[in-house]
């Protein structure tokens, strides 16, 4: 009867595992980029200059740049389109070097006749003491 009881918690023990921890670097990146996207949702979301410069703080000098020679009003930081989503939650992480990391972003429409969900990545870099935002695949 003993070995019974030893086999049965053997096989639950190794039937439990523990969750998988983010890499430290997500734990750090993460509420840089929740407040960026919090205070993003807040405001007007569609791209100008004078929107970028409010920004400017959260993002690295290169993708700064790279974003003032876009044209249009298409936002960057969601869909790539003028039809910006209704809301968004931080999804996975993955520290893809040191000082980098990788998250995936969802992006909610919902509206009288859609609803939709759809996923973009953005890469964090680790500046100084801070974390910006250096990508968005969309």
């Amino acid at each position: 009867m003993k070995l019974f009881f030893l086999i049965a918690a053997a096989i639950f023990a190794a039937g439990c595992s523990l969750p998988k921890l983010e890499a430290p670097e997500c734990s750090e990146a993460r509420p840089a980029l929740r407040e960026f996207y919090s205070a993003h949702f807040g405001g007007n979301m569609l791209f100008s200059k004078e929107r970028l410069e409010e920004k400017r703080r959260h993002l690295t000098d290169r993708f700064y740049q790279t974003l003032t020679a876009a044209t249009g009003d298409a936002d960057p930081f969601t869909s790539g389109t003028a039809d910006v989503p209704r809301a968004f939650r931080l999804g996975e992480c993955e520290k893809i070097a040191e000082g980098r990391t990788s998250f995936e972003v969802l992006l909610f429409w919902r509206d009288e006749t859609r609803t939709e969900q759809r996923a973009i990545r953005v890469e964090l870099e680790r500046t100084g003491d801070a974390w910006l935002i250096d990508k968005v695949n969309n």
